[in-house]
Protein backbone atom coordinates (compact mmCIF):
# COMPACT_ATOMS: atom_id res chain seq x y z
CA UNK A 1 0.00 0.00 0.00
CA UNK A 2 1.45 3.39 -1.01
CA UNK A 3 1.36 6.64 0.96
CA UNK A 4 -0.76 8.09 -1.80
CA UNK A 5 -3.41 5.44 -1.09
CA UNK A 6 -3.18 6.08 2.65
CA UNK A 7 -3.64 9.81 2.24
CA UNK A 8 -5.83 10.07 -0.86
CA UNK A 9 -8.04 12.56 0.92
CA UNK A 10 -5.10 14.99 1.18
CA UNK A 11 -6.79 18.24 0.05
CA UNK A 12 -5.39 20.57 -2.59
CA UNK A 13 -5.60 23.76 -0.53
CA UNK A 14 -3.72 22.36 2.50
CA UNK A 15 -0.96 21.19 0.14
CA UNK A 16 -0.51 24.74 -1.06
CA UNK A 17 -0.45 26.01 2.51
CA UNK A 18 2.19 23.46 3.46
CA UNK A 19 4.34 24.28 0.45
CA UNK A 20 4.10 28.00 1.24
CA UNK A 21 5.21 27.44 4.82
CA UNK A 22 8.09 25.22 3.78
CA UNK A 23 9.26 27.63 1.11
CA UNK A 24 9.18 30.53 3.56
CA UNK A 25 11.06 28.72 6.28
CA UNK A 26 13.70 27.29 3.95
CA UNK A 27 14.24 30.11 1.46
CA UNK A 28 17.81 30.75 2.50
CA UNK A 29 18.83 27.13 3.09
CA UNK A 30 17.75 25.45 -0.12
CA UNK A 31 20.94 23.59 -0.83
CA UNK A 32 21.64 19.94 -1.40
CA UNK A 33 23.30 18.15 1.48
CA UNK A 34 25.96 15.60 0.85
CA UNK A 35 27.93 13.80 3.49
CA UNK A 36 29.40 16.22 5.97
CA UNK A 37 31.93 18.48 4.16
CA UNK A 38 35.49 17.44 4.80
CA UNK A 39 37.16 20.50 3.36
CA UNK A 40 39.20 22.81 5.49
CA UNK A 41 37.81 25.87 3.74
CA UNK A 42 34.05 26.09 3.42
CA UNK A 43 32.49 29.52 3.16
CA UNK A 44 32.22 31.53 6.38
CA UNK A 45 28.97 30.82 8.15
CA UNK A 46 27.28 31.68 11.39
CA UNK A 47 24.32 29.85 12.81
CA UNK A 48 21.38 32.04 13.63
CA UNK A 49 21.48 33.04 17.25
CA UNK A 50 18.35 33.19 19.38
CA UNK A 51 17.96 36.61 20.92
CA UNK A 52 17.84 36.53 24.71
CA UNK A 53 15.27 38.72 26.48
CA UNK A 54 16.66 41.81 28.09
CA UNK A 55 16.64 41.95 31.88
CA UNK A 56 14.55 44.80 33.26
CA UNK A 57 14.70 46.43 36.68
CA UNK A 58 11.85 44.31 38.02
CA UNK A 59 13.44 40.98 37.17
CA UNK A 60 14.36 38.66 40.01
CA UNK A 61 18.05 38.28 40.93
CA UNK A 62 19.89 35.72 38.83
CA UNK A 63 20.26 33.34 41.77
CA UNK A 64 16.48 33.23 42.20
CA UNK A 65 15.69 32.44 38.55
CA UNK A 66 14.95 28.78 38.00
CA UNK A 67 16.61 27.27 34.92
CA UNK A 68 14.33 26.85 31.92
CA UNK A 69 12.74 23.43 31.84
CA UNK A 70 13.66 21.34 28.82
CA UNK A 71 10.60 20.21 26.89
CA UNK A 72 10.14 16.48 26.87
CA UNK A 73 10.03 14.90 23.44
CA UNK A 74 6.32 14.14 23.89
CA UNK A 75 5.62 17.79 24.72
CA UNK A 76 7.63 18.96 21.73
CA UNK A 77 5.88 16.44 19.43
CA UNK A 78 2.42 17.56 20.54
CA UNK A 79 3.35 21.21 20.02
CA UNK A 80 4.85 20.49 16.62
CA UNK A 81 1.78 18.45 15.67
CA UNK A 82 -0.39 21.52 16.21
CA UNK A 83 1.95 23.61 14.06
CA UNK A 84 2.01 20.98 11.33
CA UNK A 85 -1.76 20.61 11.26
CA UNK A 86 -2.15 24.40 11.06
CA UNK A 87 0.23 24.32 8.10
CA UNK A 88 -2.03 21.85 6.32
CA UNK A 89 -0.56 18.48 7.25
CA UNK A 90 -3.41 15.96 7.61
CA UNK A 91 -3.70 14.57 11.13
CA UNK A 92 -3.74 10.99 9.82
CA UNK A 93 -0.52 11.53 7.91
CA UNK A 94 1.23 13.08 10.90
CA UNK A 95 0.14 10.32 13.26
CA UNK A 96 1.25 7.57 10.89
CA UNK A 97 4.62 9.25 10.28
CA UNK A 98 5.26 9.70 14.03
CA UNK A 99 3.93 6.34 15.17
CA UNK A 100 6.51 4.87 17.55
CA UNK A 101 9.00 7.69 16.94
CA UNK A 102 11.31 8.38 19.86
CA UNK A 103 14.49 10.49 20.09
CA UNK A 104 17.65 8.88 18.73
CA UNK A 105 20.62 9.63 21.03
CA UNK A 106 23.10 8.75 18.27
CA UNK A 107 21.72 11.65 16.18
CA UNK A 108 22.46 14.16 18.92
CA UNK A 109 25.92 12.69 19.43
CA UNK A 110 26.64 13.09 15.71
CA UNK A 111 25.19 16.63 15.66
CA UNK A 112 27.34 17.78 18.56
CA UNK A 113 30.54 16.07 17.51
CA UNK A 114 33.28 18.44 16.40
CA UNK A 115 36.17 16.50 14.84
CA UNK A 116 39.40 17.86 16.25
CA UNK A 117 41.51 16.84 13.27
CA UNK A 118 40.82 17.08 9.55
CA UNK A 119 42.50 15.47 6.58
CA UNK A 120 44.61 17.60 4.23
CA UNK A 121 43.16 18.04 0.77
CA UNK A 122 45.59 15.62 -0.88
CA UNK A 123 44.55 12.80 1.44
CA UNK A 124 40.89 13.51 0.77
CA UNK A 125 41.49 13.47 -2.98
CA UNK A 126 43.39 10.20 -2.71
CA UNK A 127 40.27 8.53 -1.33
CA UNK A 128 37.81 10.35 -3.56
CA UNK A 129 39.75 9.48 -6.72
CA UNK A 130 40.47 5.86 -5.84
CA UNK A 131 40.97 3.39 -8.68
CA UNK A 132 37.90 1.46 -7.50
CA UNK A 133 35.69 4.56 -7.74
CA UNK A 134 37.08 5.50 -11.15
CA UNK A 135 36.52 1.99 -12.51
CA UNK A 136 33.03 1.85 -11.03
CA UNK A 137 32.13 5.15 -12.66
CA UNK A 138 33.50 4.07 -16.02
CA UNK A 139 31.42 0.90 -15.88
CA UNK A 140 28.24 2.77 -14.97
CA UNK A 141 28.79 5.36 -17.70
CA UNK A 142 28.63 2.50 -20.17
CA UNK A 143 25.75 0.75 -18.45
CA UNK A 144 23.54 3.86 -18.33
CA UNK A 145 24.47 5.38 -21.70
CA UNK A 146 20.89 5.76 -22.95
CA UNK A 147 19.60 7.33 -19.73
CA UNK A 148 22.55 9.71 -19.54
CA UNK A 149 22.02 10.71 -23.18
CA UNK A 150 18.45 11.69 -22.32
CA UNK A 151 19.45 13.53 -19.13
CA UNK A 152 22.11 15.53 -20.97
CA UNK A 153 19.59 16.44 -23.68
CA UNK A 154 17.08 17.72 -21.13
CA UNK A 155 19.32 19.47 -18.58
CA UNK A 156 22.59 20.21 -20.47
CA UNK A 157 24.72 18.89 -17.61
CA UNK A 158 27.50 16.53 -18.64
CA UNK A 159 27.26 12.89 -17.67
CA UNK A 160 30.73 12.56 -16.19
CA UNK A 161 29.97 15.19 -13.56
CA UNK A 162 26.68 13.51 -12.66
CA UNK A 163 28.32 10.11 -12.26
CA UNK A 164 31.11 11.69 -10.19
CA UNK A 165 28.51 13.17 -7.84
CA UNK A 166 26.77 9.80 -7.71
CA UNK A 167 30.06 8.18 -6.73
CA UNK A 168 31.04 10.65 -4.01
CA UNK A 169 27.58 11.09 -2.52
CA UNK A 170 26.57 7.45 -2.09
CA UNK A 171 29.26 5.24 -3.68
CA UNK A 172 26.94 4.85 -6.68
CA UNK A 173 23.90 4.13 -4.53
CA UNK A 174 25.57 1.63 -2.19
CA UNK A 175 25.83 3.88 0.90
CA UNK A 176 22.77 6.12 1.33
CA UNK A 177 22.26 6.04 5.09
CA UNK A 178 19.69 3.83 6.79
CA UNK A 179 18.26 6.05 9.51
CA UNK A 180 14.54 6.89 9.48
CA UNK A 181 14.39 10.49 8.27
CA UNK A 182 11.35 11.45 10.37
CA UNK A 183 13.02 10.21 13.56
CA UNK A 184 16.34 11.88 12.74
CA UNK A 185 14.81 15.25 11.93
CA UNK A 186 12.41 15.10 14.87
CA UNK A 187 15.36 14.45 17.18
CA UNK A 188 17.27 17.40 15.73
CA UNK A 189 14.22 19.67 15.85
CA UNK A 190 13.69 18.78 19.50
CA UNK A 191 17.22 19.24 20.82
CA UNK A 192 19.66 19.75 17.96
CA UNK A 193 21.89 22.77 17.40
CA UNK A 194 19.65 24.18 14.65
CA UNK A 195 16.06 23.31 15.56
CA UNK A 196 14.54 25.80 13.11
CA UNK A 197 16.38 24.26 10.18
CA UNK A 198 15.49 20.73 11.28
CA UNK A 199 11.84 21.69 11.66
CA UNK A 200 11.70 23.08 8.12
CA UNK A 201 13.21 19.84 6.82
CA UNK A 202 10.75 17.80 8.87
CA UNK A 203 7.79 19.65 7.35
CA UNK A 204 9.29 19.05 3.91
CA UNK A 205 9.69 15.34 4.72
CA UNK A 206 6.00 15.15 5.64
CA UNK A 207 5.22 16.75 2.28
CA UNK A 208 7.22 14.00 0.57
CA UNK A 209 5.12 11.38 2.32
CA UNK A 210 1.94 13.21 1.42
CA UNK A 211 2.82 13.06 -2.26
CA UNK A 212 3.38 9.31 -2.11
CA UNK A 213 6.84 9.40 -3.73
CA UNK A 214 8.12 7.01 -1.09
CA UNK A 215 6.56 4.87 1.62
CA UNK A 216 7.28 5.86 5.23
CA UNK A 217 9.39 2.76 5.84
CA UNK A 218 11.62 3.71 2.88
CA UNK A 219 12.09 7.35 3.88
CA UNK A 220 15.62 6.79 5.12
CA UNK A 221 18.86 8.71 4.93
CA UNK A 222 21.89 10.01 6.81
CA UNK A 223 21.79 11.13 10.43
CA UNK A 224 21.25 14.70 9.21
CA UNK A 225 18.34 13.79 6.93
CA UNK A 226 20.15 13.66 3.57
CA UNK A 227 18.45 11.11 1.35
CA UNK A 228 18.91 8.77 -1.56
CA UNK A 229 21.61 8.17 -4.14
CA UNK A 230 22.14 11.92 -4.53
CA UNK A 231 21.81 12.78 -0.80
CA UNK A 232 19.18 15.51 -1.08
CA UNK A 233 17.79 17.15 2.03
CA UNK A 234 13.96 17.21 2.02
CA UNK A 235 13.54 20.84 0.90
CA UNK A 236 15.89 20.29 -2.02
CA UNK A 237 14.07 17.08 -2.88
CA UNK A 238 10.76 18.94 -3.02
CA UNK A 239 12.13 21.64 -5.32
CA UNK A 240 14.47 19.67 -7.58
CA UNK A 241 13.79 15.92 -7.48
CA UNK A 242 12.24 14.66 -10.73
CA UNK A 243 10.45 11.55 -11.95
CA UNK A 244 12.68 10.81 -14.92
CA UNK A 245 11.80 7.15 -15.44
CA UNK A 246 8.10 7.98 -15.70
CA UNK A 247 6.76 5.63 -13.02
CA UNK A 248 4.87 8.41 -11.24
CA UNK A 249 7.28 8.73 -8.31
CA UNK A 250 10.42 10.77 -7.69
CA UNK A 251 12.40 7.85 -6.33
CA UNK A 252 16.00 8.91 -5.69
CA UNK A 253 16.47 5.84 -3.47
CA UNK A 254 15.80 3.04 -5.95
CA UNK A 255 15.84 4.68 -9.40
CA UNK A 256 19.26 5.71 -10.66
CA UNK A 257 17.53 7.57 -13.51
CA UNK A 258 15.54 9.71 -11.06
CA UNK A 259 18.61 10.27 -8.87
CA UNK A 260 20.90 11.33 -11.73
CA UNK A 261 18.27 13.52 -13.37
CA UNK A 262 17.49 15.18 -10.04
CA UNK A 263 21.17 16.04 -9.58
CA UNK A 264 21.23 17.41 -13.14
CA UNK A 265 18.13 19.51 -12.44
CA UNK A 266 19.75 20.92 -9.32
CA UNK A 267 23.01 21.78 -11.11
CA UNK A 268 21.08 23.37 -13.97
CA UNK A 269 19.20 25.55 -11.48
CA UNK A 270 22.55 26.40 -9.84
CA UNK A 271 23.85 28.00 -13.03
CA UNK A 272 25.57 25.13 -14.80
CA UNK A 273 27.09 26.22 -18.13
CA UNK A 274 26.95 23.63 -20.90
CA UNK A 275 30.20 22.91 -22.74
CA UNK A 276 32.24 24.82 -20.14
CA UNK A 277 34.87 23.12 -17.97
CA UNK A 278 34.76 23.28 -14.20
CA UNK A 279 38.31 24.60 -14.26
CA UNK A 280 41.87 23.45 -14.93
CA UNK A 281 45.28 23.32 -13.36
CA UNK A 282 47.65 26.18 -14.15
CA UNK A 283 51.23 27.13 -13.38
CA UNK A 284 52.04 30.45 -11.74
CA UNK A 285 54.97 32.69 -12.70
CA UNK A 286 57.81 33.59 -10.37
CA UNK A 287 56.99 36.58 -8.19
CA UNK A 288 53.25 36.05 -8.51
CA UNK A 289 51.00 38.06 -6.18
CA UNK A 290 49.31 35.29 -4.20
CA UNK A 291 46.78 37.74 -2.79
CA UNK A 292 44.99 37.31 -6.13
CA UNK A 293 44.00 33.79 -5.01
CA UNK A 294 40.72 35.07 -3.63
CA UNK A 295 37.41 33.37 -4.45
CA UNK A 296 35.68 36.76 -4.63
CA UNK A 297 38.12 38.01 -7.29
CA UNK A 298 37.24 37.02 -10.85
CA UNK A 299 39.21 37.80 -14.00
CA UNK A 300 38.82 36.80 -17.62
CA UNK A 301 40.99 33.96 -18.84
CA UNK A 302 42.74 36.47 -21.07
CA UNK A 303 43.52 38.64 -18.03
CA UNK A 304 44.94 35.67 -16.10
CA UNK A 305 47.07 34.76 -19.07
CA UNK A 306 48.35 38.34 -19.23
CA UNK A 307 49.46 38.00 -15.59
CA UNK A 308 51.78 35.19 -16.64
CA UNK A 309 49.71 32.12 -15.81
CA UNK A 310 50.61 29.17 -18.01
CA UNK A 311 48.41 26.36 -19.34
CA UNK A 312 45.36 28.63 -19.61
CA UNK A 313 43.29 27.31 -22.56
CA UNK A 314 42.46 29.61 -25.45
CA UNK A 315 39.18 29.98 -27.27
CA UNK A 316 37.00 31.28 -24.42
CA UNK A 317 39.02 34.27 -23.29
CA UNK A 318 36.01 36.22 -21.97
CA UNK A 319 35.02 33.53 -19.46
CA UNK A 320 35.79 34.61 -15.91
CA UNK A 321 37.58 32.52 -13.34
CA UNK A 322 39.02 32.68 -9.82
CA UNK A 323 42.33 31.28 -8.67
CA UNK A 324 42.19 28.39 -6.19
CA UNK A 325 45.21 27.35 -4.12
CA UNK A 326 43.79 24.44 -2.08
CA UNK A 327 47.11 23.90 -0.25
CA UNK A 328 48.48 27.43 -0.38
CA UNK A 329 51.35 28.70 -2.50
CA UNK A 330 53.34 25.50 -1.94
CA UNK A 331 50.74 23.34 -3.72
CA UNK A 332 49.00 23.11 -7.12
CA UNK A 333 47.04 26.02 -8.56
CA UNK A 334 43.69 25.90 -10.38
CA UNK A 335 41.54 28.39 -12.25
CA UNK A 336 37.90 27.65 -11.41
CA UNK A 337 34.92 28.72 -13.52
CA UNK A 338 31.14 28.94 -13.07
CA UNK A 339 30.59 25.18 -13.06
CA UNK A 340 32.90 24.80 -10.07
CA UNK A 341 30.67 27.27 -8.26
CA UNK A 342 27.61 25.25 -9.26
CA UNK A 343 29.17 22.19 -7.65
CA UNK A 344 29.80 24.26 -4.53
CA UNK A 345 26.04 24.85 -4.38
CA UNK A 346 25.72 21.09 -4.06
CA UNK A 347 28.31 20.84 -1.29
CA UNK A 348 30.03 24.00 -0.12
CA UNK A 349 33.53 22.55 0.07
CA UNK A 350 36.31 23.38 -2.35
CA UNK A 351 37.90 19.96 -1.76
CA UNK A 352 34.60 18.30 -2.69
CA UNK A 353 34.14 20.42 -5.81
CA UNK A 354 37.75 19.79 -6.84
CA UNK A 355 37.25 16.05 -6.34
CA UNK A 356 34.10 16.10 -8.51
CA UNK A 357 35.91 17.96 -11.28
CA UNK A 358 38.96 15.71 -11.25
CA UNK A 359 36.92 12.51 -10.92
CA UNK A 360 34.77 13.48 -13.90
CA UNK A 361 37.98 13.77 -15.92
CA UNK A 362 39.48 10.54 -14.53
CA UNK A 363 36.64 8.61 -16.19
CA UNK A 364 38.20 9.65 -19.51
CA UNK A 365 41.78 8.99 -18.43
CA UNK A 366 42.62 12.59 -17.50
CA UNK A 367 42.28 14.50 -14.21
CA UNK A 368 45.85 13.97 -12.99
CA UNK A 369 47.27 16.75 -10.81
CA UNK A 370 50.71 17.78 -12.07
CA UNK A 371 51.72 20.06 -9.23
CA UNK A 372 53.26 18.77 -6.01
CA UNK A 373 51.38 18.75 -2.72
CA UNK A 374 53.16 19.91 0.47
CA UNK A 375 53.02 16.41 1.94
CA UNK A 376 55.06 17.33 5.00
CA UNK A 377 52.62 20.01 6.08
CA UNK A 378 50.56 19.18 9.16
CA UNK A 379 47.06 20.71 8.99
CA UNK A 380 45.82 22.72 11.93
CA UNK A 381 43.46 20.96 14.30
CA UNK A 382 40.10 22.53 15.05
CA UNK A 383 41.31 24.00 18.37
CA UNK A 384 44.38 25.39 16.59
CA UNK A 385 42.17 26.99 13.94
CA UNK A 386 40.12 28.64 16.67
CA UNK A 387 43.33 29.84 18.31
CA UNK A 388 44.55 31.17 14.96
CA UNK A 389 41.36 33.21 14.57
CA UNK A 390 41.56 34.56 18.11
CA UNK A 391 45.19 35.61 17.64
CA UNK A 392 44.46 37.23 14.28
CA UNK A 393 41.76 39.32 15.95
CA UNK A 394 44.19 40.28 18.71
CA UNK A 395 46.59 41.56 16.02
CA UNK A 396 43.86 43.70 14.47
CA UNK A 397 42.79 41.39 11.63
CA UNK A 398 39.11 40.46 11.81
CA UNK A 399 38.48 36.79 10.90
CA UNK A 400 34.85 36.84 12.00
CA UNK A 401 33.58 34.41 14.62
CA UNK A 402 36.31 32.22 16.12
CA UNK A 403 34.61 28.96 15.16
CA UNK A 404 37.47 27.01 13.59
CA UNK A 405 36.03 27.41 10.09
CA UNK A 406 38.56 28.80 7.63
CA UNK A 407 36.34 30.73 5.25
CA UNK A 408 36.46 33.98 3.31
CA UNK A 409 36.76 36.29 6.34
CA UNK A 410 39.49 34.25 7.96
CA UNK A 411 41.45 33.95 4.72
CA UNK A 412 41.26 37.71 4.27
CA UNK A 413 42.59 38.22 7.81
CA UNK A 414 45.40 35.73 7.16
CA UNK A 415 46.37 37.60 3.99
CA UNK A 416 46.54 40.85 5.90
CA UNK A 417 48.89 39.35 8.49
CA UNK A 418 50.97 37.59 5.81
CA UNK A 419 51.38 40.88 3.93
CA UNK A 420 52.45 42.58 7.15
CA UNK A 421 55.16 39.91 7.51
CA UNK A 422 56.18 40.09 3.86
CA UNK A 423 55.14 36.46 3.31
CA UNK A 424 53.30 35.12 0.23
CA UNK A 425 49.74 36.29 0.94
CA UNK A 426 47.92 33.11 -0.07
CA UNK A 427 45.45 33.15 2.85
CA UNK A 428 46.37 29.58 3.75
CA UNK A 429 46.49 28.58 7.46
CA UNK A 430 49.63 26.72 8.50
CA UNK A 431 51.46 25.65 11.63
CA UNK A 432 54.18 28.13 10.70
CA UNK A 433 51.67 30.96 10.60
CA UNK A 434 50.18 30.01 13.96
CA UNK A 435 53.68 29.83 15.46
CA UNK A 436 54.40 33.34 14.19
CA UNK A 437 51.17 34.62 15.71
CA UNK A 438 52.06 33.01 19.03
CA UNK A 439 55.31 34.94 18.99
CA UNK A 440 53.49 38.26 18.67
CA UNK A 441 52.97 40.28 21.85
Amino acid sequence: MTCREWYMFYAFVPVLLLRTLIAGSALSIMVACAAEPVDQAPAERSDQQVAQPATDATAAPQSQIAPAKQQTFAEWRDEFRNEALQAGVPADLFDRAFEGVTPDPSIIAADRSQPEFSRPVWQYLEGALSAQRVQGGQRLLQQHTKTLDEIEARYSVDRNTLVAIWGLESSFGQIMGDKPVIRSLATLAHEGRRPGFAKSQLLAALDILAHGDVEPSQLRGSWAGAMGQTQFIPTTYNTHAVDFDGDGRRDIWNSSADALASAAHYLQASGWQAEQPWGFEVQLPDGFDYALADSSLRKSLAAWRALGLRDVPTGNDDATASLLLPAGHRGPAFLILDNFRSILRYNNSSSYALAIGLLSERFDGAGKVRGSWPLGEQPLSRSERVELQERLLKQGFDPGTADGIIGANTRSAIRGFQQQLGWPADGHPTQELLGRLRAEP
